[in-house]
């Protein structure tokens, strides 16, 4: 059977001395896809590399209007071809055609696509910084090498590197895109770059603004990234995998962006659990199990105090998991590394309260887990206690009172979320008012009363964190216009002529609307 085609340098073309080839699996009925994917060797990578480079050239001279009309053009070649994408997904990942793949993700993808193509054409995302009297003038612009994004297996269309918010940020920052497709849905990255050159086609980019190569040797794609060609690079998956990328990004200079791993810590307060523990243990639940577990903002740690009512809600939650349907998990390797995650959590004195084991039938799945754990034993191995289960698996802490929860919260690692439960009536302030000031240095995001789990596309979102749970916590992978940041450069431009600068620098305001810092004043206006 013949491979399929990798997209290189502006069309679907054999990959150039692969190394290897792969399958997807349908993770439901365990049984191996017929469509047969290349490795490719760095021979394509460099391919790559090389038309990106034309890319850039051309991308400097393209409008605006152009980048925004792909962007809207590609939104929409989606939701024409949205059966075939939905049904080849599910097919790959076992995540259900609705309402989660149908209704919510790719609709959340078209979304954040439209909104890109929104702040291209507002342009105010570019910061353009005006001093007259010294005749200085600074913008955002595209980076001088392409944007290589890796994707993650957990959302197909959402986080795909050649549809996800990583790319929408790329491209609206004027870059072109390298894109590696993640092994466990190569059929519906394909399904996603065929729309994308449609659409690069129709709106007349430059050819090689989106490229895709399945997989590589590990050792390949560490070269693409300290490759001096690359303008930067967007990963998230594994921590291990994470890391290897950036330490050979940081040697050739290179900025990452990465989202790696968290536990998203809930503390929920003695006095919610007095006015509504039934209610927070259901939601709680529903969070855990959400996508079965795989979810970067599943809540994987839980502190509360040790007493009756912090008894009683470990109890309920532990019924309402154990009597919640095993999910089916995303690959073959899933169950596996839920058994390491939990048996390192056991080894470190977490006590097993419900699941624990692999679910035999048909389909990858592990039982849905709860553990425990007090808060002295956290305390001592707080480090290996934070280890990432992912799937619908969590540890409860037992703190002996007030000061120790605020003692977990400051031994925690960086997280994209973390939580805190209270009493609506006001019972639970005067804790919240310890433990908040802590917590909220150790999280991108902090939630009152509200699981983590879901993400919203929204401007004021922030998707990312201090490390671990990512490289960098000046930087969000969702919410535009600030998510286009990552991708761009500061320009200054110091007593050049106005013809010579670009339109946003210029003493008119292109579009009238635009919002730029003249003189120390944000303003609509004409310099």
């Amino acid at each position: 059977m013949a491979l399929e085609a990798v997209l290189l340098a502006g069309e679907w073309r054999e990959a150039r001395e692969p190394v290897g080839s792969f399958r997807a699996m349908n993770p439901t009925t365990e049984t191996v896809l017929d469509a047969e994917y290349p490795i490719s060797s760095f021979a394509d990578l460099a391919l790559a590399l090389q038309a990106a480079q034309e890319a850039i050239a051309a991308l400097r001279s393209v409008p605006v209007e152009t980048i925004a009309q792909f962007l809207d053009t590609f939104a929409d070649n989606l939701e024409k071809r949205a059966d075939e994408l939905v049904a080849t997904a599910h097919l790959e990942t076992a995540l259900p055609q609705e309402p989660r793949l149908r209704s919510i993700e790719l609709p959340r993808t078209t979304d954040q696509l439209r909104q890109a193509a929104a702040a291209v054409r507002d342009r105010s995302w570019r910061m353009a910084t005006i001093d007259t009297s010294n005749n200085i003038r600074s913008c955002y612009a595209p980076l001088a090498g392409p944007v290589v994004i890796f994707g993650p297996n957990n959302f197909p269309f959402a986080f795909n590197a050649v549809s996800g918010g990583d790319f929408a940020a790329a491209i609206a920052a004027g870059n072109p895109v390298i894109a590696k497709a993640h092994p466990g849905h190569p059929g519906t990255t394909k399904l996603l770059a065929e729309a994308a050159l449609d659409a690069v086609q129709q709106s007349g980019l430059p050819p090689s603004t989106v490229q895709l190569f399945y997989h590589s040797r590990p050792e390949d794609g560490l070269k693409l990234v300290s490759d001096r060609r690359a303008g930067a690079v967007a990963f998230t998956g594994s921590r291990k995998a994470g890391l290897a990328l950036k330490e050979a990004a940081d040697r050739a200079g290179i900025p990452i962006y990465l989202e790696m791993s968290s536990v998203n810590p809930v503390f929920v307060l003695p006095g919610a659990l007095v006015e509504r523990a039934d209610e927070i243990a259901a939601e709680f639940t529903s969070s855990c199990t959400m996508g079965a577990g795989q979810f970067c903002t599943n809540p994987g740690l839980v502190v509360v105090v040790q007493d009756e009512k912090g008894e009683r809600f470990l109890e309920i939650a532990g019924e309402r998991l154990q009597s919640a349907p095993a999910g089916v998990l995303l690959s073959e390797h899933g169950p596996g590394h839920l058994v390491e995650a939990v048996d390192t959590l056991q080894a470190y004195g977490a006590q097993l309260v419900v699941g624990g084991q692999r679910v035999e039938g048909p389909g990858f799945r592990y039982a849905n887990t709860l553990l425990r754990v007090s808060g002295d034993d956290f305390l001592g191995h707080a480090d290996e206690l934070q280890t990432e289960a992912f799937g619908a698996t969590s540890l409860f802490v037992f703190a002996k009172d007030t000061e120790q929860l605020v003692q977990i919260a400051e031994r925690l690692e960086g997280n994209l979320t973390g939580c805190i439960y209270s009493d609506t009536g006001g019972s639970d302030d005067e804790q919240y008012a310890q433990l908040e000031p802590v917590l909220w240095k150790k999280v991108g995001r902090l939630l009152n009363d509200k699981m983590p789990t879901g993400v919203a596309v929204s401007p004021a979102m922030v998707h990312g964190g201090p490390y671990p749970a990512t490289g960098h916590p000046g930087f969000t992978a969702v919410g535009i216009p600030a998510s286009i940041h990552r991708f761009a450069a500061l320009h200054c431009y110091d007593n050049v002529r106005s013809q010579r600068l670009p339109p946003v620098l210029q003493d008119r305001n292109p579009t009238g609307t635009m919002w730029r810092f003249v003189d120390k004043q944000w303003t609509q206006q004409n310099v």
